[in-house]
């Protein structure tokens, strides 16, 4: 396959035109790999279960299976990612409306008409609150996706010592001098280690962001 998982997001416009066939389950599995994390984190970040979560999750994929066909990619103008983040807060309010009525008595109160006016009123205000949250995690996690694939990717490249000097001052926040000695390098080697896989990953990330999404 020409897709690999951990290349993610965004996803390109060939695998999308794919996705119109129903039956070509390997690229629906490549799709399923690069989005499920997306949506189950962004879920939960709407305030939604675990088990929710996993709803929202099989719903959203379903929907997106039966609406694909129709579905047509504009280069400029909306873009996929939009257009699934819409697919996903439907699925997300959905789950919220199976919970019933839990709009505080304040609320209720301040709302007038007859029980279906009101329910309608309520919804309306839940939809409203689940699309303004959900823009903010959407962005924030499908950023996160771009920076892991691009990390994994750089991560595939280099050799696995480089990596690991890397991770160890970077992430795990050793003192350079302990990651010098334990890999035995200079303090130097680790700087420049560092500077190398930093840039190697602004590249990478670079790369997604300007690939179709």
């Amino acid at each position: 396959m020409d897709e690999d998982p951990d290349e993610l997001i965004p996803t390109r416009a060939t695998l999308l035109h794919r996705l119109k066939d129903w039956q070509d389950q390997a690229s629906w599995q490549v799709f399923f790999d690069i989005y499920w994390r997306l949506i189950y984190g962004v879920a939960l970040k709407a305030g939604l279960s675990k088990t929710e979560a996993e709803e929202v999750v099989q719903e959203t994929m379903l929907s997106v299976a039966k609406h694909m066909p129709k579905f047509e990619y504009k280069q400029d103008g909306g873009s996929f990612k939009g257009w699934l983040l819409t697919m996903t807060r439907w699925r997300i309010t959905d789950q919220m409306r199976k919970r019933g009525p839990l709009t505080p008595v304040s609320l209720a109160s301040d709302l007038s008409g007859s029980d279906t006016e009101i329910e309608a009123r309520m919804q309306e205000l839940l939809t409203q609150s689940v699309s303004h949250s959900l823009d903010k995690f959407w962005d924030a996690e499908w950023e996160k996706n771009i920076l892991e694939a691009a990390l994994k990717k750089v991560k595939r490249q280099l050799d696995p010592q480089k990596y690991q000097v890397f991770d160890f001052y970077v992430n795990k926040g050793w003192p350079a001098e302990k990651v010098a000695t334990t890999f035995g390098i200079s303090v130097n080697q680790v700087y420049l280690a560092k500077h190398r896989v930093t840039e190697l990953i602004a590249a990478e990330v670079k790369k997604l962001e300007q690939q179709p999404n």
